[in-house]
């Protein structure tokens, strides 16, 4: 093996960087991943109506308080209302979820325009009074978010089933 360069033991003198073609590649294999394993006409559909939700300047409320995760159960109540909790920077919401349908506040007071988003569809727009204080019904049938838009700011909570 004297007499034998490292590159001569690879190949490497062979290998051309101007052959190899990064894009290339990829189409290459965004075609074959197209035939082997398409992506379901669904979840397409999905990912665009999750798309059109996006608020590019919202930020994410996440929940600090579930009711059905963090309190004790009350024994003998079987149709107490869920109670979340979601806070955004100094922003918190707290909304209760129940047969009736929604009731929250916005806090620190202040009023709100929100909206119960439950999909691709426009959300059910609510207002919250001075108190920072909003309701509506039904309650959501699947999964749902809030976006608050407090003046200048806006305010997306994390997705949840009701």
């Amino acid at each position: 093996m004297s007499g034998m360069r490292d590159d001569d033991l690879f190949g490497e003198e062979d290998f051309d960087d101007r052959e190899f073609d990064d894009e290339l590649l990829e189409e290459e294999l965004r075609q074959a991943a197209a035939v082997l394993d398409p992506v379901p006409s669904e979840l397409h559909q999905i990912a665009l109506d999750a798309y059109a939700l996006h608020d590019p300047g919202a930020r994410v409320a996440e929940l600090t308080f579930d009711s059905l995760v963090d309190a004790l159960p009350v024994r003998g109540v079987t149709d107490a209302p869920r109670m979340l909790t979601f806070q955004a920077g100094e922003v918190s919401v707290d909304v209760e979820v129940g047969a009736h349908g929604l009731m929250g506040q916005v806090l620190p007071p202040q009023p709100a325009r929100v909206e119960v988003l439950g999909g691709p569809r426009p959300g059910t727009p609510l207002t919250a009074d001075d108190l920072g204080r909003f309701s509506g019904g039904p309650p959501p049938s699947g999964p749902f978010a809030l976006r608050l838009r407090t003046g200048g700011d806006v305010v997306v909570t994390e997705w949840l089933r009701a």
